[in-house]
Parts: C-alpha cells; structure tokens; sequence
C-alpha cells in the first residue's frame, strides 16, 4: 500500500518518537510505502532531524518536513494548515497514494481534500475531540469572537471527517461511544479502538542493569532515598501539578524521606517553583529530562508513579501514553477517574490505585493502599500493558485497516 502520512506533530517531538514512528516502523516492515508529511520545530537540533532522516532511510519511509510556525498567532497557524494542504497535494499528484493517514484534527484538513478531490481513501486517526480540547485547556476563549470563530470552523469540520472518512480511529472505547452518541451508529461502526501503545521490548525493567540504575541514583542524589514517588512528561494545561503536589506531600507524612521525581523536559525552576506554592520544600523535587530511549532507566527509579489530569469532556478519548510505559516497567501507578479507558483498566487490572476526586479523603483513602499496592507482583502490571497496549497489536490494527481499505482486501 502506497500511504500519506500527515501529522502536525513534528516526528522529533517526543509524541512522534514514541507514538507515530514506532508504529510506521512496523507498518513498513510488514510492505507497506509510506511517506510522511509533518511539521517540526524550529528549535529541533539539526542533529535530532538527521537522527529520524537515518531511521527512517533505514526503514525505506519518505519524509517530507515543514515548518511549524509560532508567530504571528493565528496567522501562522493559517499559513501552517496551508502549506500542509498544498504540500499534501503535490506529494500525491508526484506518487499516487492509495491512502492518505491523518494524526488529527489539522492534518485531517489534508485528508478531506485529498479524499474529495482524488478519491484517496481517508483514515480520520482523531487521537481527541481536538477542538473541545483547545477551549477545555484554556487555549481558546470563547469570550474573544476570533477564537469562537475557530472553534465554529472546526466543529463543522469535524462532522466532515468522520462523515467523509473511510476509517476512523479512536484511542479509547469512551471515546468511541461519544462518537456514536454525537455521529450515530454508521460513523461508530467504521471506528477502531487502537490506543497509545508501548515498545515493551524497550520499556522493561529486565533491560535495566543494576550498577546502571545505582549509578542514575548517585547523579540525582537518590542514593539511600526511602521512595520514590514520579511523574513522567509535561506539566500544565491537562495535567494537574498542583495537585499532584499536594499529594505528595500527604505522601511524605507517610513515607519520611520521599522524593518526587519528575522525568520532564520542563522547566526545573518552573516545576520547584509550584512545588514551593504547595507548601514543599526545593529539595523535596528532583527533576530530570530524558531521552525517549532513557526514560526506562529514570522510570525504573520509581516505587510508584502519579498523574493527574482534567477530567472534562475532551478527555473521554484521551489515552495517556504515560499509563502504557509505567505499567510496562511494573510500577504501580496512582491516578484519578474520567479520562478516557482509564477508570476500565485500573478497576480490572492490578495496576494501581484510582482516586474519584483530589479531596483530602480520598487522597488519604489511596495513601492507606500504599503498602498493598507495593506488594503487588511487577510481573502482573507488565503483563497487563502487554495485553492492553502492546505494539504490535496496534501496528497490527493499522495493518488491517489498510488492507480492508485497499483494492486488495485482507490479506
């Protein structure tokens, strides 16, 4: 199968390292063409692109990259979605794609065109409710008409994808079920649940060498700490520092000595700068950014992992990527309810402990479990990844949504 790939997600961003190439890397090794169409950051060391240019040479994918453009506000983004457009276009009429992949909701622009214009079968990978995203995170106000405007735009055109698509993918079986409440059981019924998967083979703690992991403690002054408490990625607009914070700080009443890990590319002066606010003290903070093939190693410092995210609307069809590695290295995790499959895996798998809210009750509620849920047996919480967010199922699940899609049919 001839494939356009188009995301505006730059492949050097640490969601195209870890959830697209993984995933195309497969794909091509099973026959399928590929090329991709993204857009990366400026910032990106030139080195980094020639990481990604090597691997994807190696694995016979096309790239084609673009600029993805900050300023001015607004009019960069309309440029960005023009170029993606275009480009798009010229890269079909130059090869002939018999299925043009979209990472959501901009690049799905491309997809529609290209789908109305051509014929080119059109695979809607939403990966959210994007535009309920914007607003939910605080990134559009509905209180200023341009941004009301956008939101109108897409909302509309969201109707379009799904309706148009000759595939949809959504990360989540929550997310699925608004899809038919909201588009009905036709658009339901051409969707695929495929979430954000994890290498296995590289996040597995039996790859971790222990003078490694004892020297990593020794560089982040670990060393003899009692627990570990971490949280791995972003911080901000979804993902609730504060709280998490204050949890934490329960947390060390219990565990005296506690560190908190943060395995971040954020701001350490920013991160200790909100641990300060709830009342905790710079030294209880160790932050530390990692690679993607590093993170591993920086994971398997934990006794237990936290996220916390916003539970609204737009998170129905989230599928943190985070949930899908912790639980592949063994580490029990705590986390809240509403977001996405999330309230499913936790109640039937033994991965940890899920919180229906932040108050102090319920925090001390998860706190008590501390000690049960370490005892439990690592194996058990990789074993559930492996069936939950293996890979290769994944990769397997595009694959035969391909063939379906393709004159050739199943293979």
């Amino acid at each position: 199968m001839e494939i356009l790939y188009v995301s505006y997600d730059g492949m050097t961003d640490a969601l195209g390292r870890s959830q697209v190439i993984p995933y195309l890397e497969g794909l091509a090794k099973l026959g399928h063409t590929i090329h991709v169409l993204s857009c990366e950051k400026k910032h990106i060391p030139e080195a980094e692109k020639a990481e990604v240019q090597e691997n994807f040479n190696t694995h016979g994918i096309g790239w084609t990259r673009l600029v993805f453009s900050t300023t001015p506000p607004g009019i960069s983004k309309i440029a960005d979605i023009y170029r993606i457009v275009s480009t798009a276009r010229k890269l079909h009429q130059k090869h002939g794609f018999q299925i043009v992949h979209c990472r959501s909701y901009i690049a799905a622009l491309a997809g529609l065109e290209l789908k109305k214009r051509y014929g080119v079968r059109f695979v809607f990978d939403m990966r959210g409710f994007w535009a309920n995203e914007r607003i939910e995170g605080d990134i559009w106000n509905l209180n200023n008409p341009v941004y009301k405007l956008i939101y109108r735009y897409f909302k509309r055109k969201e109707a379009q994808f799904f309706f148009h698509a000759d595939a949809v993918i959504s990360l989540t079986h929550s997310g699925k079920k608004v899809i038919e409440d909201l588009f009905g059981k036709v658009v339901a019924a051409k969707t695929t649940v495929i979430p954000c998967c994890v290498d296995t083979r590289l996040f597995s703690s039996g790859n971790i060498k222990p003078e490694v992991l004892q020297q990593k403690k020794l560089e982040l002054g670990l060393n003899g700490c009692p627990f570990v408490l971490s949280y791995l990625g972003s911080i901000g607009t979804w993902y609730m520092t504060h709280e998490m914070m204050l949890f934490y700080k329960k947390l060390k009443i219990r565990k005296p000595g506690a560190r908190f890990l943060f395995i971040s590319g954020d701001d350490p002066a920013f991160i200790k700068e909100k641990a300060m606010e709830a009342g905790l003290e710079e030294s209880d903070i160790v932050v530390a950014k990692a690679g993607r093939k590093q993170v591993p190693l920086y994971l398997a410092l934990s006794s237990l992992s936290v996220f916390f995210i916003r539970p609204v609307f737009s998170k129905k069809a989230s599928s943190p990527t985070k949930q899908a590695e912790i639980m592949s290295m063994g580490i029990p995790l705590v986390c809240n309810a509403g977001i996405g499959d999330t309230d499913e895996i936790m109640q039937e798998e033994r991965a940890g402990i899920l919180l229906e809210n932040f108050s102090d009750e319920e925090f001390d509620k998860a706190l008590n479990r501390i000690d049960e849920v370490l005892a439990w047996n690592p194996d058990d919480i990789r074993a559930a990844a492996i069936k939950r967010f293996s890979l290769e199922d994944g990769v397997e699940s595009y694959h035969y949504i391909y063939m379906k899609l393709s004159d050739k049919g199943i293979a």
